[in-house]
């Protein structure tokens, strides 16, 4: 969501501004839409490597071929271009060019879908002639960090800088992972902290379901979502679980405490981002940072700092769906359809808080911290992960057929569920597929999923 230009410079004078801030994203039920994000591994077919920013074959040609045929209007900082703009989407550029699609606001799963498959061929029609292809997976399967780009961002200069301080996995996490996610609205704060509640609860099985990182550096790393383990040890300032959303006073005032309590990456002024890493925002709000004299932060600090913090399910104004690796293209329609089925029909909802409502705290930790390495295998209770998917993909059908948006065969929302359930089916994640192919037909080598799994 842009913000107003006349609010972006309105300094902030207390914290009830920024609690109204998140108010403010309340929509009603009619208003709801959906935003799906998507990120993506570009590599050169000849090679298999990330290609660079700069080049013939580079980044910066990419985003301006498909700028000037398919009508974008190209984002710079400075002279650099580093995202594209058209109508309320974007593509912008993760620090290592990972390229990501931030989908526009979607009344249905059918025009999320549309919207991806028209993105991909975009893109494809550019990069072919190009010799780039496009792999979706949660984490980079071949190449070492250092044989990664970097790039000409800003905000990634500072946090590069910043995240070896205050974890071992931070320049991983920017430079090797790739995700899908949804963005969904709510119509109350009330609403907002059950949406909160129960979709944090089941991130972890949505991890399980969608978990595709099997490989580093060419080989199995013991993990299904080696990008969810990336996130334990990334920053703990700004990542986890977030266990005061479930306790009774939750609601925007005291999301915004823990944000306050986020240490800042950067402010962005007069074209340039300021390095605040690691800064106190209360100090910001005072106009008593050491680096900016005077300067109060306005709400377009705030904005930029709600998006520095990266839990498994964030509030701005709206919450995103942040556990998932990303995958090929029908996988990108699923993860909107299983959120939007639990979380947008009130029966769904109630049936799926129904179903976590007792966890306890280390029980929910439990599923955080094994789904990544077991994933629909990891004993949960009398049973395991997988029983829980099973009975999520059930109330989120249940959901999306009550949502009763058909697409022009009469089909509604739950189509997209289709590659779900045949995971659950089968009680193997895709990353147990890829492994199965890396243990057998592909003779040890993870080559061939540039290939076989490219757009």
């Amino acid at each position: 969501m842009s913000i107003p230009s006349a609010v972006k410079s309105t300094p902030i004078y207390g914290r009830q501004q920024l609690i109204d801030y998140l108010a403010a994203g309340e929509k009603p039920r009619d208003a709801w839409r959906i935003g799906t994000e998507h990120e993506k591994f570009g590599f050169r077919t000849d090679d298999l490597r990330p290609p660079a920013f700069e080049g013939e074959r580079g980044i910066r040609a990419l985003l301006e071929g498909i700028a000037e045929r398919h009508d974008w209007e190209i984002i710079r900082e400075g002279d650099t271009p580093v995202a594209l703009v058209r109508d309320k989407a974007n593509i912008t550029l993760e620090p290592a060019g990972q390229l990501e699609l931030s989908g526009a606001p979607l009344e249905t799963i059918h025009q999320t879908c549309r919207e991806v498959n028209s993105h991909l061929d975009e893109v494809r029609s550019v990069a072919d002639s190009m010799g780039l292809g496009f792999l979706g997976m949660g984490f980079q399967p071949k190449w070492r960090r250092d044989e990664m780009p970097w790039m000409p961002k800003g905000r990634y200069k500072i946090m590069r800088e910043y995240m070896p301080k205050v974890g071992t996995m931070g320049l991983d996490m920017m430079t090797r992972t790739c995700t899908v996610q949804v963005n969904l609205d709510f119509g109350s704060e009330g609403d907002m902290v059950r949406k909160f509640r129960t979709s944090l609860a089941l991130q972890p099985i949505a991890t399980a379901l969608f978990a595709d990182s099997p490989f580093t550096e060419g080989k199995p790393n013991g993990y299904l979502s080696y990008r969810s383990h990336v996130w334990t040890d990334t920053d703990a300032d700004r990542t986890g679980m977030l266990d005061f959303v479930f306790e009774d006073s939750f609601g925007y005032e005291r999301y915004v405490d823990y944000m306050l309590d986020v240490p800042m990456y950067f402010s962005y002024q007069d074209g340039r981002y300021i390095d605040l890493a690691g800064k106190d925002f209360k100090r910001f709000m005072a106009g008593t940072l050491d680096e900016l004299p005077g300067t109060r932060a306005t709400m377009k600090d705030w904005a930029d700092h709600l998006t520095t913090a990266f839990p498994e399910v964030r509030l701005k104004q709206y919450l995103e769906m942040r556990g998932a690796d990303g995958g090929p293209w029908n996988r990108l329609c699923a993860l909107p359809a299983f959120w939007v089925g639990l979380l947008y029909d009130d029966d769904a909802l109630q049936a799926a808080w129904d179903l976590v409502k007792d966890f306890s705290r280390e029980e929910r930790h439990a599923l955080r911290d094994g789904v990544p390495k077991h994933a629909l295998k990891l004993p949960f209770r009398h049973g395991t992960v997988h029983d829980l998917a099973r009975e999520a993909l059930q109330i989120a059908a249940h959901g999306l057929k009550r949502r009763s948006r058909l697409n022009h065969n009469g089909a509604d929302e739950s189509i997209f569920l289709e590659p779900l359930i045949e995971i659950v089916d089968a009680n193997q994640t895709p990353a147990e597929r890829k492994l199965e192919l890396f243990h057998g037909e592909w003779n040890g080598s993870v080559d061939p999923v540039f290939k076989e799994f490219a757009y």
